[in-house]
């Protein structure tokens, strides 16, 4: 038993020096590693300690330490709360919305720009649906009131051509969350397709070269070909997506709603800051974000096992 024990010991220490042998190896790697990981640890780790804020009656001034137990209670309030329950069901369904287009568009526009042969046109297109990403949703949202305002805007300009009559349509509850989703696929998809393209980039061309031997179509290379091939990118894509549906959009809804869109528009995230910033209860809003977390890291745990069973993939 000894001898057993002194071997394993003997092992471990073999594969701790290899380690440390690699570790050396590419030390400068984890040298450019370091300040991510600090980051990280510091913006994404430590925070976790103010999760206590929603078990207690948080006051500022005795902090975390201080402020008096409060246990379940305003994980309570939350679910007896009505605004809550509507922010809550409105953030499902604008994220489902969401996670449909959002995750369909950039397929369709990676898979789109690799069949375009004339190399210009394909770059310039590819500059013109990255661009939005990089404008932030204050002016993004102002050039969408400007182009759906009913006296200027060219949407109603067009209806107005075909006969109909102009409406301000952010005003609108029948067409608020449609407006969201559109206008985040817009925004997004140039920027979210880029790794669909890597990943497209990166299939054997004699492959495609032997599907055109065979006489297949162009749908045909698409859909035999280049589908099978991104299939396992597709799926940590989709898991990765799953881990923020109960995260709707902060900046996009909160520089779009109004008091008329209210009972469509409001989601959890907005709610957490009317009741975190506005209100200042902070107790009552750490507890909806913690909610919110544990649902997400739910979500995604249950997709990567979906994804490992269906297809063997998956991110962890």
């Amino acid at each position: 038993m000894e001898l057993v024990t002194a071997k394993l010991a003997e092992r471990e220490e073999t594969r701790l020096r290899k380690r440390l042998r690699r570790i050396w190896k590419f030390k400068l790697l984890y040298i450019l590693l370091f300040p991510a990981l600090i980051w990280v640890i510091v913006f994404d780790y430590l925070p976790l300690y103010g999760i206590s804020i929603a078990f207690t009656d948080y006051n500022v001034i005795q902090g975390f330490s201080g402020s008096e137990w409060a246990g379940l209670k305003y994980f309570r309030m939350l679910f007896e709360s009505e605004m809550f329950r509507n922010a809550f069901a409105n953030t499902l369904l604008i994220s489902l919305y969401k996670m449909i287009s959002g995750f369909l568009c950039p397929i369709i526009l990676a898979l789109a720009l690799n069949e375009i042969g004339a190399r210009w046109f394909k770059k310039t297109l590819q500059t013109a649906v990255y661009l939005p990403r990089f404008v932030s949703w204050v002016v993004y949202g102002g050039i969408i009131t400007l182009l759906l305002s009913p006296e200027t805007g060219v949407i109603n300009k067009i209806v107005e051509l075909f006969g109909g009559k102009p409406a301000y349509l952010l005003v609108e509850p029948a067409y608020f969350r449609t407006i969201l989703v559109v206008t985040d696929a817009m925004k997004e998809m140039g920027w979210a397709a880029i790794i669909y393209i890597a990943a497209i980039a990166g299939l054997n061309p004699e492959v495609y070269e032997a599907a055109i031997m065979d006489g297949a179509t162009r749908f045909q290379r698409i859909v035999h070909v280049t589908l099978p091939g991104i299939t396992g990118t597709i799926i940590v894509m989709f898991i990765l997506r799953v881990g923020y549906v109960m995260s709707a959009g902060l900046d996009q809804v909160i520089n779009l709603y109004n008091p008329m869109v209210f009972e469509v528009g409001d989601i959890l995230d907005t709610y957490i800051y009317r009741v975190g910033i506005e209100q200042f209860n902070l107790s009552l809003a750490a507890a909806a974000d913690v909610i919110k977390g544990v649902i997400g890291f739910a979500l995604v745990l249950i997709a990567n096992q979906i994804a490992k069973r269906v297809n063997d993939s998956g991110i962890f």
